[in-house]
Parts: structure tokens; sequence; C-alpha cells
């Protein structure tokens, strides 16, 4: 990894190429087996229901959209990433989910591996980059998420935020980290793994990773069961740090006026591909298709960075926000399928063997 920092757009085709997972051979679903994008109304189903992390906001607006223009009635229900591919495991004999829109690759690979995602390839699937989808199209990415320091602006002034991830273990910081409950959040899921690849890379053994995260958790004053109690907590003042996804950061701060700026990790970040699938034996199919193109649209993934601060995968959509095109990052060198194959066993031993127990608030 080159040491200069580089736009958000050149950020995308950098990570893109380290998320390729490995192929299976399945035959793959086009949209044109389907009728086209949109497909026909009365060819439709008349229901769909999407499982999706993306909140109440965005959820809501692309349901009007979607029932406006088909017709057909939308039911979502609004979870943490983990807790989308814990439960699409628990249903695999009786899918009841269609589309599952929002989670880190990582996930939908899991999912994938677990033979839970049915492949389509979409009509739009030329404007992905290679790193962008699935190499067999059971999922494509639809945004890019980096990960950021996120601090309140009215408790710290810009020069006393740390810079890089490290100087969050100082223990002035004690009690003023406020930090998502990461086993239900793909987000912290990610970030917790990537403190510990930095060293795992070349040591292929956790334990530095470990001890990083045991003196993280010693300054961390509650684990939030849902990100609106972290950003409720953080927005008073009863912590003044976080550590979160960039996008919503600056969605909180433009449109509900929260106190929040955010910094870039000096010594790189985890920058992770947001996708959608669709679920194999979803009972509404071809809903499921024409929703999948529909919040995919480079209209939809205009109103996505403009309204709700979403970083586009597809690379033909015009006329970007300044702050996807101006801002700086450095991503962090990863190697993805580590992420997938050892994520679930790093997250337990930090459930089981590190987290103090009193700091994980319940709903």
């Amino acid at each position: 990894m080159k040491n200069r920092k580089k736009s958000l757009v050149s950020v995308m085709a950098l990570s893109a190429a380290l998320l390729i997972s490995g192929c299976n051979g399945a035959d793959t679903k086009t949209s044109s087996d389907a009728g086209g994008a949109k497909g026909k109304k009365g060819e439709l189903e008349d229901k769909i229901v999407v499982y999706s992390p993306h909140g109440k906001d965005i959820l809501s607006k692309f349901e009007k959209q979607f029932e406006d223009e088909y017709g057909i009635d939308v039911e979502w229900l609004d979870m943490g990433s983990q807790e989308i591919l814990d439960r699409v495991r628990s249903e695999k004999s009786n899918p009841q989910a269609d589309v599952w829109w929002g989670a880190p690759s990582t996930n939908f690979n899991q999912a994938k591996s677990d033979g839970l995602l049915a492949a389509y390839k979409p009509s739009y699937s030329d404007s992905l980059d290679k790193g962008f989808h699935d190499p067999e199209w059971y999922w494509t990415g639809t945004s890019q998420t980096p990960e950021v320091i996120m601090y309140n602006s009215k408790e710290l002034s810009k020069d006393e935020v740390p810079k890089d991830w490290d100087e969050l273990l100082d223990p002035k910081w004690k009690d003023e980290i406020i930090i998502r409950y990461p086993l239900a959040s793909g987000t912290m899921r990610t970030i917790f793994s990537a403190m510990i690849y930095r060293t795992y890379k070349d040591t292929n053994d956790p334990k530095e990773g470990y001890d990083w995260l045991k003196k993280l958790d010693q300054n961390t004053k509650e684990y939030s069961a849902n990100p609106e109690m972290m950003y409720n907590k953080v927005a008073k003042g009863e912590g003044s740090l976080s550590v979160w996804a960039m996008p919503d950061v600056v969605m909180l701060k433009e449109n509900k006026n929260y106190p929040f700026e955010f910094v870039i990790p000096e010594s790189g970040t985890p920058v992770l591909t947001e996708g959608i699938a669709i679920v194999e034996g979803a009972k509404h199919p071809k809903a499921a298709e024409a929703f999948y193109e529909f919040v995919n649209s480079p209209e939809a993934a205009k109103t996505l960075a403009e309204e709700f601060y979403r970083i586009p995968t597809r690379n033909d959509v015009k006329d970007l926000p300044e702050w996807i095109t101006e801002t700086e990052v450095k991503a962090m060198d990863i190697d993805w399928n580590a992420f997938e194959e050892k994520g679930d066993e790093w997250m337990k031993y930090w459930d089981e063997n590190i987290k103090s127990g009193d700091k994980e608030i319940k709903e």
C-alpha cells in the first residue's frame, strides 16, 4: 500500500481487488432471465419482505417509492447485519425474507458458503468493477463505507481528538468511549477484526490484537445495544468518542444536527463494501428481482449519496457530492478472506474473554 492518501473514488478501485471470493460453478440467473430489469407488474408477486440494517429513514423512503411504482406491498425488518445473517441461517428451511439489503461483503460470502443466497446477475452488471460483486453474482456491492473515529465536537476540539487507532488506548479516554455492541453489527465486527488483523497478517496469531481490544475495553464506558442508543449518548456527551461508519457520521451531522465530526485514522482504515442479495428459496422471487434493480438504479444511487450519504459502487453515477469526491482516505490493506474465515472465532473470543459484561447495555 502506498502511503499517500487517496480520494474515496480511488479507494473503491484500490480495495475492489481484495474482495473477490472463490467460485463454485453454480448457475447464475440474469436480469434477462427474469424478463428484464423491471419486469411487468402483472408478472410480479404482490408482496416482498426485505431484511436490512439501513434504518427506517432509508427503508421507509424506498418502500414508498417502490410501492408507488409497482403496487407491491413492501415489508421490511431493520436489524444489524450479523443479526440478519443469523436469522437467515435459522430460516433456511423456511425462508421468510426475499431480499437482504445491506451488509459487509464478508457477511454475504458467509451466507453464500452456507447456501443461503440465490445467484442473480443484474442488468447493471457492467457498471460494477470486478471486486464489487461476487464472481458468480450471489451478491453485488451497493456502497463503500470507510470506518472512522467519531467524536462529539461540543466536547472535544479537533486538536484533542485521537488521530489514529492506537491513541484510543490512552488512559485519558477511560469512560469516554461508547461503542455499538459488536456481535450484532457488521460495521463493528469489521473494525474489531481490522484491529486484530494489523498484527495477525504477519504473525498468524491474534494475541496482540486481543491485547489491543482488552485495552480498548478498559476505556469503553458502554457497548450500546443498537446504533441509535450509541448516537444519542455520544450526542448528549455521556461519552465523547466512538468508532463507526463515516457516511453515517456525515448524515447525522447534516440531517439531524448532531454535534458529530470524524477523523480518518492516519495509519489506514478498513473500507467496507456493502451489498445486496436475494435469499435462496425466496417466496416472492420476481418481486425480489424488481426491488433489487430498483434500489440500485443510477437514480437510487444518487439519492442514497445525496440524502443518505452512501458512496456508490456503480461507476456510472454522475455529479456526486463533494464530500465523496474530495475526501481523502487511506484504505487499510486487508485480506477479506481472513475476516470471513476467522471473524467469528475472533468475536467469540472477545465476547467470552475480553468484554466487560457490566458494560453491555441491553435494549
